[in-house]
Protein backbone atom coordinates (compact mmCIF):
# COMPACT_ATOMS: atom_id res chain seq x y z
CA UNK A 1 0.00 0.00 0.00
CA UNK A 2 1.62 3.25 -0.42
CA UNK A 3 1.00 6.14 1.66
CA UNK A 4 1.61 9.63 0.95
CA UNK A 5 3.12 12.09 4.15
CA UNK A 6 1.58 15.66 3.96
CA UNK A 7 3.39 17.74 5.84
CA UNK A 8 1.94 21.17 6.95
CA UNK A 9 2.91 23.76 9.26
CA UNK A 10 2.66 27.40 9.39
CA UNK A 11 4.95 29.62 6.85
CA UNK A 12 6.78 31.16 9.32
CA UNK A 13 8.69 28.15 10.44
CA UNK A 14 10.00 27.54 7.13
CA UNK A 15 14.04 27.76 6.34
CA UNK A 16 14.78 31.36 7.00
CA UNK A 17 11.03 32.04 8.86
CA UNK A 18 11.30 33.61 11.90
CA UNK A 19 9.80 30.86 13.72
CA UNK A 20 11.98 28.61 11.81
CA UNK A 21 14.18 26.38 14.10
CA UNK A 22 17.16 27.90 15.25
CA UNK A 23 19.47 25.40 14.82
CA UNK A 24 19.21 24.46 11.22
CA UNK A 25 22.16 22.39 10.47
CA UNK A 26 20.39 19.70 13.21
CA UNK A 27 17.28 20.00 11.51
CA UNK A 28 18.49 19.05 8.46
CA UNK A 29 20.66 16.44 9.79
CA UNK A 30 17.24 14.80 11.77
CA UNK A 31 15.95 14.88 8.70
CA UNK A 32 18.55 13.38 6.48
CA UNK A 33 18.56 10.23 9.36
CA UNK A 34 15.07 9.82 8.91
CA UNK A 35 14.75 9.54 5.17
CA UNK A 36 17.80 7.59 4.69
CA UNK A 37 15.61 4.99 7.07
CA UNK A 38 13.18 4.97 4.74
CA UNK A 39 15.26 4.44 2.41
CA UNK A 40 16.88 1.61 3.88
CA UNK A 41 13.53 0.05 4.74
CA UNK A 42 12.78 -0.26 1.44
CA UNK A 43 9.64 1.89 1.79
CA UNK A 44 10.41 5.45 0.64
CA UNK A 45 9.03 6.17 -3.28
CA UNK A 46 9.48 9.99 -3.20
CA UNK A 47 10.04 12.84 -1.09
CA UNK A 48 10.19 16.95 -1.40
CA UNK A 49 10.10 19.59 0.45
CA UNK A 50 8.70 22.66 -0.86
CA UNK A 51 9.41 26.45 -1.85
CA UNK A 52 7.54 29.08 -0.25
CA UNK A 53 4.60 30.26 -0.91
CA UNK A 54 5.32 33.83 -2.21
CA UNK A 55 6.90 31.47 -5.25
CA UNK A 56 3.80 29.53 -5.58
CA UNK A 57 0.17 30.31 -7.18
CA UNK A 58 -3.21 28.81 -6.92
CA UNK A 59 -5.63 28.28 -10.38
CA UNK A 60 -9.05 28.34 -8.98
CA UNK A 61 -11.24 26.69 -11.43
CA UNK A 62 -14.73 27.98 -11.77
CA UNK A 63 -17.60 28.47 -14.88
CA UNK A 64 -15.52 31.11 -16.44
CA UNK A 65 -12.38 29.54 -16.52
CA UNK A 66 -9.12 29.55 -14.41
CA UNK A 67 -8.34 31.93 -12.79
CA UNK A 68 -4.28 32.54 -10.87
CA UNK A 69 -3.54 33.90 -7.96
CA UNK A 70 0.05 34.61 -6.99
CA UNK A 71 1.33 33.69 -3.31
CA UNK A 72 2.39 34.41 -0.48
CA UNK A 73 -0.66 33.21 0.71
CA UNK A 74 -0.97 34.87 3.76
CA UNK A 75 -4.32 33.88 4.54
CA UNK A 76 -3.71 30.20 4.88
CA UNK A 77 -2.82 28.96 8.84
CA UNK A 78 -0.63 26.61 7.37
CA UNK A 79 0.83 25.10 4.03
CA UNK A 80 1.97 22.43 2.78
CA UNK A 81 5.98 22.30 3.46
CA UNK A 82 6.41 18.84 1.90
CA UNK A 83 5.69 15.62 1.49
CA UNK A 84 6.87 11.67 1.52
CA UNK A 85 5.26 8.83 -0.40
CA UNK A 86 6.29 5.67 1.30
CA UNK A 87 5.06 2.18 0.18
CA UNK A 88 4.32 0.12 3.12
CA UNK A 89 2.59 -3.14 4.07
CA UNK A 90 0.16 -1.86 6.25
CA UNK A 91 -1.50 1.23 8.01
CA UNK A 92 -0.22 0.50 10.93
CA UNK A 93 3.36 0.53 9.33
CA UNK A 94 2.46 4.36 7.75
CA UNK A 95 1.74 5.39 11.19
CA UNK A 96 4.66 3.93 12.74
CA UNK A 97 6.99 6.04 10.03
CA UNK A 98 4.46 9.04 10.64
CA UNK A 99 5.79 9.24 13.90
CA UNK A 100 8.97 8.98 13.92
CA UNK A 101 9.41 11.77 11.47
CA UNK A 102 11.60 14.59 13.13
CA UNK A 103 9.19 17.50 12.21
CA UNK A 104 8.34 19.35 15.87
CA UNK A 105 5.66 20.91 17.63
CA UNK A 106 3.53 22.80 15.14
CA UNK A 107 3.96 20.62 12.32
CA UNK A 108 1.55 18.04 11.32
CA UNK A 109 1.38 15.24 8.94
CA UNK A 110 -1.32 14.27 7.53
CA UNK A 111 -1.66 10.20 5.95
CA UNK A 112 -3.49 9.30 3.16
CA UNK A 113 -3.61 6.45 1.32
CA UNK A 114 -2.92 6.50 -2.38
CA UNK A 115 -5.80 4.01 -3.97
CA UNK A 116 -4.43 1.71 -6.58
CA UNK A 117 -5.86 2.04 -10.13
CA UNK A 118 -7.27 -1.29 -9.72
CA UNK A 119 -9.72 0.10 -7.10
CA UNK A 120 -11.00 2.33 -9.77
CA UNK A 121 -12.69 -0.87 -12.11
CA UNK A 122 -15.87 -0.78 -12.45
CA UNK A 123 -16.16 3.48 -11.29
CA UNK A 124 -14.20 4.51 -14.72
CA UNK A 125 -14.64 3.29 -18.24
CA UNK A 126 -12.25 0.62 -19.28
CA UNK A 127 -10.33 2.80 -21.68
CA UNK A 128 -9.62 5.83 -19.26
CA UNK A 129 -7.69 3.01 -16.74
CA UNK A 130 -6.05 1.41 -20.24
CA UNK A 131 -4.88 5.17 -21.12
CA UNK A 132 -4.24 5.75 -17.27
CA UNK A 133 -2.07 2.37 -17.27
CA UNK A 134 0.06 3.29 -20.53
CA UNK A 135 0.59 6.70 -18.99
CA UNK A 136 2.29 5.41 -15.81
CA UNK A 137 3.75 2.78 -18.17
CA UNK A 138 5.63 5.81 -20.29
CA UNK A 139 6.23 7.54 -16.72
CA UNK A 140 8.30 3.85 -15.35
CA UNK A 141 10.35 4.07 -18.82
CA UNK A 142 11.09 7.70 -18.70
CA UNK A 143 12.17 7.45 -15.02
CA UNK A 144 14.48 4.22 -15.72
CA UNK A 145 16.07 6.32 -18.91
CA UNK A 146 17.13 9.04 -16.04
CA UNK A 147 18.58 6.45 -13.70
Amino acid sequence: MRYMLIMSAPESMAVGGPDAPVDMTEAFEMMGRYNTALVEAGVLLAAEGLAPSAEGFRVTHDDEGATITDGPFTEAKELVAGFWILDVATRAEAEQWARRCPIGPGVTLEVRRVPDMREFEGLAPAEVLDAEASLRARISERAAEQA
